[in-house]
């Protein structure tokens, strides 16, 4: 619904088009504070209504300057209330936008001949190329302290991570260091981490075949803590399966509930895939579950230090209900440091 800046830079939606359901997006404009990536990565945006002018004291420029700058068409005056219940029906489909001139046949050869998102490897499309650190804090106009000193030491492995994952590492007194996505286990190993961090990114997990071994090797090493695509490859590696949903669980308010607790919380998600709770072995758990289709949500592995959720703790944009997994995760590492 809102958020569109941050959804704009989230490479988890490398190679899509994405539809915003509000009607007037980009009445605050953009500001760099927000950016969750280098660059945008979507492939296409549809809106209802543009606002061309922007009220937002920390705003650089407007949302249409922005998508130009990047080179992303973009389409306004759809109804897209309509176009959503399309696809919630009919399911997440190909498309392309184009001009009436170019004649409705050739827009539909168009779309036919755009690849399947199954099958699909773009993690290694949207990953960094170099190892960096990272040491941005979140923006939090209302604190007044500091944010806490790094104590421990996290590696990120980049499927095409947020950045507001990152800030929020720094803010749980982390040492941040990001590595390609392709990075061996024995040289993240070598980064001497205390913890592990498998990032979201899009796509399908199941051609990120490489980075199965990798994680199958870190697994019980060091604390580890997947999220989104993280989740999905954590649970290959254990030796469970995934498959393709029919539209898939994007946006804002999705209800999950921890299974120990009974707690439900609302979460920001975006994916295609689900991990099938039936494959799960038996050194696996499911910890969370979707209650709008009963996916799974969050698993733990009874004989390591890892867990992992399919949503977005981050939560940029969304609601901040799942922040205590990033202390679940400071609290495992300090136990195994202790260890």
């Amino acid at each position: 619904m809102t958020g569109y800046q941050e959804v704009l830079g989230d490479p988890s939606y490398s190679g899509q088009i994405v539809v915003m359901t509000y009607p007037m997006i980009g009445n605050y404009g953009i500001a760099s504070g927000d950016y969750e990536s280098r660059r945008i990565y979507l492939s296409g945006f549809v809106i209802k209504e543009l606002s061309r002018v922007a009220s937002n004291w920390r705003q650089e420029r407007t949302l249409e300057d922005y998508l130009q700058a990047h080179d992303i068409p973009g389409i306004f005056g759809i109804d897209t209330r309509a176009l959503v219940r399309h696809l919630r029906d009919r399911g997440a489909m190909r498309a392309v936008i184009g001009a009436e001139s170019d004649g409705v046949e050739a827009l539909l050869e168009r779309a036919k001949g755009s690849p399947e998102m199954s099958g699909l490897d773009l993690a290694s499309q949207v990953t960094t190329d170099e190892p960096y650190q990272w040491d941005e804090p979140p923006v939090d106009f209302g604190r007044s302290e500091p944010w806490p000193s790094a104590s421990r030491k996290v590696v990120v492995i980049d499927f095409g991570v947020k950045r507001n994952i990152l800030r929020s590492l720094v803010a749980m007194g982390c040492e941040v260091h990001v590595v390609p996505a392709g990075t061996a286990a024995d040289d993240v190993l070598a980064l001497k981490p205390d913890g592990i961090l498998l990032s979201n990114g899009p796509g399908d997990p199941e051609p990120v075949a490489a980075a199965f071994e990798t994680v199958k090797t870190l697994i019980g090493e060091k604390p580890s803590f997947g999220i989104c695509l993280g989740h999905q490859i954590l649970s290959l590696a254990a030796g469970a399966k995934t498959y393709k949903l029919k539209f898939g669980h994007h946006g804002a308010n999705h209800p999950v509930m921890e299974l120990v607790t009974k707690k439900v919380e609302m979460t920001s998600q975006n994916h295609g895939f689900a991990v099938d709770v039936e494959s799960l072995p038996s050194g696996v758990e499911m910890t969370h579950i979707n209650l709008n289709d009963q996916t799974c949500s969050g698993l733990r592995f009874k004989d390591a230090p890892a867990f992992s959720v399919q949503y977005h703790p981050e939560a940029a944009p969304g609601p901040r209900d799942g922040r205590y997994l990033f202390e679940r995760f400071v609290t495992l590492m300090d136990e195994h440091k202790e260890a």
